[in-house]
């Protein structure tokens, strides 16, 4: 599936000041989107107002060594809440252990929330995710995408050979 999100849909971003922002902040203001910077919003957040999205972004060496500290729990909590409909990015250039025991256990922990935990591996990976969320769930591209399933739905139902047999059996 080809996206060009970063070339035809330009949006309004809210970015933490934190400086882990900095390199998706570059991508993004290169591909024409207007950025805010913000200093009240939980440190390495991006929040995308138009889609009602926002995306906390993670690196293992954040976590501590006994991922039961509720310490840095707490943080991803307080997102989840203010947040309706948010995203933990765990950034990683490689898979390892350790990296899928955090995703493992952060899973655990919000079973059940509205946070879901995308793995990533660079800061091209983070800015394409992020838009690609953000574009689907944005208002007039999902009243697009309800129509586009609407008329596929409509024509699976139309096409089907089920669907005629049923007709012929009358049900």
């Amino acid at each position: 599936m080809a996206s060009n999100t970063g070339t035809s849909w330009k949006t309004t971003i809210i970015i933490s000041s934190s400086p882990q922002c900095d390199e998706p902040s570059k991508i993004l203001l290169a591909q024409q989107h207007r950025i805010r910077r913000s200093d009240t919003i939980l440190s390495s957040a991006f929040v995308f107002p138009m889609s009602g999205t926002a995306f906390l972004l993670v690196t293992p060496e954040e976590f501590p060594a006994k991922l039961e500290n509720s310490e840095f729990f707490e943080r991803i909590e307080k997102f989840v809440q203010v947040h309706r409909n948010s995203f933990l990015l765990l950034q990683a250039p490689v898979y390892g252990k350790r990296e899928w025991e955090i995703l493992s256990s952060v899973q655990n922990r919000f079973l059940g929330c509205n946070l879901r935990v995308i793995p990533v591996h660079s800061t091209a990976d983070v800015v394409k995710g992020m838009l690609v969320i953000a574009k689907a769930t944005s208002k007039p591209n999902v009243a697009n995408l309800s129509d586009q399933m609407s008329l596929a739905c409509t024509y699976i139902i139309d096409h089907s050979p089920v669907w005629g047999m049923l007709q012929e059996m009358q049900f």
